[in-house]
């Protein structure tokens, strides 16, 4: 069997899955945007299906003035007893909690709330029942290192004091720790080296799940930290699952840049088969570096699904659609003609609740296609957002009967704005973004007439490494903004033909 990486394409962090009977779930970060931690469900581990979020009430997601990044970060997801957890870290608001659910496509709770610093947490159950916490910690010489103490699931205290566990292999920021119990041994899998290039997995076990902890002679087990030439960089933040029948894999995130050292789609959910050496160590897709098309047993060629077309035709949005923010419910309608925005007063360049409903970008070559329309005095169209320093809009505002188009790219302190197209005697345009991996094409044009060009903006602008500590990915979303009302009556994302 083929299958194809990444399985989740696009910004979708920091991956950890459980299994319950045959059905496996797998949870994401979201960082400051709303609904918070993806939430997955899977039979064969390589179709997926988004079932929500975890986190859909603004009781369990306070947003409002996220900075950039801020947010959720790395959840952990398990099942226990007929119950499912999901732990994690607000770092803007309120620290580490989890939350619950007896129905995995219900509701969950609001967070239960722990005391202790620190990012990445997760829960293991030992056999006699005790449950622990592990997650970053910081040593009393400032050291940082893996942290662990029992924990009471009914009310998050502490039922002991927080242990240093492992300092890793030496490499920085030590993190992402996720426990488990193999046979006779306890194995404590982390992620080292900073979630950069030089980023990876390492693991180590112990007869006691206090320590000491033995590290695997060939840490680290998974990193392409050396290995400049390979499509993906990056890898690590993993977690384990194993199957009913006894196989092993192993989901991680990982990087595409765009050209050499530079990436804009942010970090996403792959995956890789495991086994186990003779020692008792685990082995990633057997020593091999990680490729976009993978080999593991059984038949069949699995890939990932490209195009899409939403009409905008239920009462709520789909899954894939996220705000920016906690957001203003009354901006949003959604009819069977399309979905309406109505502008805020904020703009994408302030950490503010905005009009934004995007998506992720999840392949370099793809067109982003709408028909809006315009009315009011504001302004509205589409938007390549990374940040609100980085970011392009194509808008369009009324004006002597028709429509004026202007391409606004943002790129920290500098602005520069396309001289505007006019369409007369018109409140309804296509727009269109085309995407590849050095450009964004942004057109328009009124219905049943050839499109024209506003303008391009580089990749290079919008990737995170031009921009100051970032853990997001590009959207391509709609936009309100002003005192007007925009009514998008599609969504369509296609391959070009020359892909």
């Amino acid at each position: 069997m083929t299958y194809e990486n990444p399985i989740l394409p696009g910004f979708y962090p920091d991956p950890s899955i459980c299994r319950v009977g045959e059905d496996y779930y797998l949870v994401n970060s979201s960082f400051e945007f709303f609904p918070g931690v993806p939430l997955w469900h899977s039979r064969d581990l390589l179709h997926w299906e988004q079932l929500g979020y975890v986190l859909t009430r603004e009781s369990q997601l306070p947003l409002a003035d996220c900075r950039t990044s801020g947010g959720i970060f790395a959840p952990t997801i398990r099942y226990h007893d007929g119950r499912f957890y999901m732990i994690t870290t607000n770092v803007t608001g309120g620290g580490n909690f989890f939350v619950w659910t007896d129905d995995i496509r219900g509701e969950w709770s609001d967070p239960i709330w722990i005391d202790h610093q620190g990012i990445d947490p997760s829960l293991f159950w030992d056999a006699d029942g005790r449950v622990y916490y592990t997650g970053t910690h910081t040593d009393e010489n400032g050291n940082n290192c893996i942290g662990q103490f029992e924990i009471d699931l009914e009310t998050g205290a502490k039922l002991s004091e927080t242990k240093c566990i492992w300092y890793g292999t030496g490499g920085k920021c030590p993190e992402g720790p996720h426990m488990y119990r193999i046979g006779d041994w306890y194995y404590l899998m982390i992620a080292e080296g900073g979630t950069e290039y030089g980023h990876m997995e390492t693991i180590a076990r112990s007869r006691s799940v206090w320590g000491p902890f033995e590290s695997c002679p060939r840490n680290p087990i998974l990193t392409h930290r050396n290995a400049h030439r390979v499509e993906f960089q990056a890898l690590g933040h993993a977690d384990l699952v194993e199957t009913p029948e006894g196989k092993w894999w192993m989901v991680f995130h990982g990087i595409r840049p765009s050209v050499f050292m530079l990436h804009h789609t942010g970090r996403e959910t792959m995956i890789a088969p495991v086994t186990w050496d003779e020692n008792g160590w685990p082995v990633v897709y057997g020593g091999k570096e990680i490729q976009p098309i993978m080999t593991a047993e059984g038949e069949g060629d699995v890939r990932v699904a490209r195009s899409w077309h939403d009409d905008f035709n239920t009462a709520a949005p789909a899954p894939r659609w996220s705000y920016l923010r906690t957001p203003d419910r009354m901006k949003y309608t959604f009819d069977k003609s399309g979905v309406t925005l109505r502008g805020s007063e904020a703009t994408l360049d302030e950490l503010k609740t905005v009009t934004f409903f995007g998506v992720r970008q999840q392949q370099f070559g793809l067109n982003y296609t709408t028909e809006m329309t315009l009315s009011g005095d504001g302004k509205a169209g589409m938007t390549v957002f990374h940040t609100n320093e980085h970011h392009y809009e194509l808008f369009a505002e009324r004006k002597n009967g028709g429509m004026e188009v202007t391409l606004r790219r943002r790129v920290v302190d500098m602005l520069i704005e396309s001289e505007p197209v006019f369409f007369p005697e018109t409140d309804t345009l296509t727009l269109c973004i085309q995407a590849n991996r050095l450009r964004y094409t942004f057109l328009a044009g009124k219905a049943g007439e050839e499109m024209k060009e506003i303008g391009t903006g580089s990749t290079q602008l919008l990737s995170t490494e031009c921009m100051n500590c970032t853990f997001t990915g590009c959207f391509v979303g709609l936009t309100a903004q002003g005192n007007c009302e925009a009514k998008y009556r599609y969504f369509d994302v296609s391959v070009p033909a020359n892909e």
